[in-house]
């Protein structure tokens, strides 16, 4: 575990901590005045390995060498030139801080971060942070990384979980649920709606399956995998065969059969790491998924019409009547599939190049 301090004073601006992967929906935008909850859970931060924040520069202004030496490999509206190695954190896990005030913007309902570090170190001044809770973005505060610095907490620490412990603490993340929004004159307002983070999940895997295709088409397992991704791969491959098949592995799953194209497989919460699987499948291509999400994919929970004979089983939570579904069709996030496509050696292939360059069209057909 570490704690962050002040390059300026040394004072100490978090509680200890312990690094985890960064979430796949670290800078999605949501909707248009929704109300997110606290991206990071508590006492954890997670590293972002890109530059982060302002400046930007437009992507007229960088050299293609350039983008490529960044990893970039097709054409963004801009990018960051900010340092790399951002931290985040949650908000509660702040300490000695103050906010600035002239550096207070936001773009609608609160922080937004675009006027650089919004939170001083209280004991010098120096700027140390950014807080962000506006509308449609994650909260948390993101550290910067050329002011603060990482300290050890001698005595403290344990070894990240195994998959085998992973699969049996049983963490799921649900694929629905109620989505507030801000400044409602009546009152409380919020509404049922797929899981931001499962949208941003399948729009990383999506980019990934694309990629993976070869420019054929691609079919994914029946049920809640069949919802969530097989809409969009239809749309945007050909549908001439032979198509390629993607599976569901990973801990707890029957190893993945030989003819296996591609892999939906699981990432680790605290380490990344993306689960590798054994025999004849380790040529499959592996698309990373979240585990929360992933275990769903793998074992859903189904709803229970009525309770075990008996009363409710235990460790079973139940909504009565059942929790209502969304009334729109699942829809991967576009910032976040994006963001991923771009990243992959394979965009530069014609085919799969158009998909980013056309994007708006595909969100207006509802695929995105």
């Amino acid at each position: 575990m570490f704690v962050f301090v002040c390059v300026g004073c040394g004072a100490e601006l978090t509680n200890p901590l312990s690094r985890v992967a960064l979430p796949a929906h670290a800078h999605q935008k949501y909707g248009n005045g929704t109300q997110l909850p606290v991206l990071m859970e508590p006492g954890t931060f997670a590293v972002d390995p890109e530059p982060w924040g302002p400046p930007w520069r437009r992507w007229e202004e960088i050299h293609p060498d350039e983008a490529v030496a960044r990893g970039i490999y097709a054409p963004v509206h801009a990018l960051s030139d900010g340092a790399p190695g951002s931290i985040v954190i949650a908000p509660g896990d702040v300490r000695g801080t103050l906010l600035i005030p002239e550096r207070a913007g936001g773009y609608c309902c609160g922080l937004g971060g675009a006027d650089g570090p919004n939170m001083a170190c209280e004991e010098c001044g120096l700027p140390v942070a950014s807080r962000i809770d506006d509308c449609s973005l994650w909260q948390a505060v993101w550290l910067a990384p050329d002011a603060v610095r990482r300290l050890l907490v001698d005595g403290v620490g344990s070894a990240p979980l195994s998959w085998a412990e992973l699969s049996e603490e049983g963490k799921c993340t649900p694929p629905f649920e109620p989505v507030a929004r801000w400044g409602a004159r009546l009152g409380p307002d919020h509404f049922w709606s797929w899981n931001p983070q499962w949208e941003a999940a399948v729009g990383r895997a999506l980019a990934h399956l694309l990629a993976a295709s070869e420019g054929r088409p691609v079919t994914v397992p029946d049920g809640l995998s069949k919802e969530v991704f097989q809409r969009a791969l239809d749309a945007l491959l050909p549908a001439y065969p032979p198509a390629r098949r993607a599976v569901l592995a990973g801990p707890g799953q029957p190893a993945p059969d030989a003819d296996a194209d591609i892999v939906l497989v699981p990432t680790h919460p605290q380490t990344g790491e993306t689960w590798t699987p054994a025999g004849p499948a380790t040529t499959a291509y592996p698309v990373p998924v979240p585990f929360g999400v992933w275990r769903w994919l793998a074992f859903p929970k189904p709803h229970l019409p009525v309770p075990a004979s008996g009363g409710m089983p235990d460790g079973v939570l139940r909504d009565d009547p059942p929790a209502p579904r969304p009334r729109y069709s699942f829809r991967a996030d576009p910032g976040v599939f994006q963001h991923t496509l771009v990243r992959l050696p394979a965009v530069r292939s014609p085919w799969l190049r158009e998909i980013p360059e056309n994007l708006t069209q595909y969100m207006h057909a509802g695929l995105f």
